[in-house]
């Protein structure tokens, strides 16, 4: 299958569902729902310029270490190990979860009522929730150090995705902003089926397909854990390793609930590949 990546008889998205398949991921499992990498990193230009580098995302970085003062702030914890961390680690959340994935299709059922559920019954703080491309990319890149989500699927192929059809009252930001429609690039115009065509085309570009290895290496392959992890900036809590924890020999039943509970609620490692 890599060898038909490299000679493009696949596009790459259909390589990342198969790479998604073969670890155990799943449209049927929202803890362990298919991940999409960001491929972007210009959601502020008028118009998309897929021949520039600098048009996007380092694909040979986790989102924890998209620019050089986040990454540093991540290796000082990962040294320091805190004293409210249990272990030692980069990220003490998940670029994949239950609650990112519905976060995302909130504006669609059934996933608008899952988001409820995970919420305690009710919509999230209006400034909290899912409403701009740019802005939750400045959040999981730059500026907030509990943020790393990565991407869905949905983010190639749905534009449904994106417009509250079915007109939920989301809430209203301190700014004054109703929730709606999700905000979109300026060069979208504001138009869910062009986001997607051109969104769909920067993961197929030339310099996606030149670098997405890395991004695998990192999800899926040998940066994943170990010591290429740790110099990779890309270690995770041990209880997002579920495969790697026998939880048949932990006696102790409420240290195994814990486990269950966190890998439930903050996600999970896809299995190695």
């Amino acid at each position: 299958c890599f060898l038909s990546l490299q000679k493009r008889e696949i596009s790459n998205f259909d390589y990342l569902m198969y790479l998604n398949t073969l670890a155990g991921r799943s449209y049927n499992d929202y803890m362990q729902y298919p991940v999409f990498p960001w491929v972007l990193a210009d959601y502020h230009s008028e118009t998309l310029n897929l021949s520039n580098p600098h048009t996007f995302r380092d694909l040979s970085k986790p989102m924890g270490a998209q620019t050089v003062e986040r990454k540093h702030k991540f290796i000082q914890r990962f040294n320091e190990v805190e004293k409210n961390l249990s272990a030692q680690c980069h990220y003490c959340t998940h670029y994949s979860s239950a609650i990112i994935v519905a976060s995302y299709l909130v504006r669609m059922e059934p996933f608008t009522q899952t988001f409820c559920s995970l919420q305690g019954g009710s919509f999230d703080v209006a400034d909290r929730m899912f409403h701009s491309v740019k802005s939750t990319w400045e959040s999981a890149s730059r500026d907030n150090m509990s943020d790393v989500r990565e991407l869905i699927p949905e983010f190639f192929y749905l534009p449904e995705f994106l417009t509250n059809a079915n007109h939920f009252e989301l809430g209203c930001m301190q700014d004054g902003t109703v929730l709606g429609d999700v905000q979109l690039p300026p060069w979208a115009d504001g138009d869910p089926h062009k986001f997607i065509l051109l969104h769909r085309q920067a993961l197929e570009s030339d310099y996606v397909s030149a670098h997405l290895h890395r991004w695998i290496d990192l999800i899926f392959g040998h940066k994943q854990h170990g010591s290429a992890a740790v110099e990779a900036v890309n270690t995770y809590h041990p209880y997002f390793y579920g495969d790697k924890m026998d939880l048949n020999n932990i006696k102790d039943p409420l240290i195994k609930s814990t486990i269950l509970g966190f890998i439930s609620n903050f996600g999970q490692i896809p299995k190695q590949v």
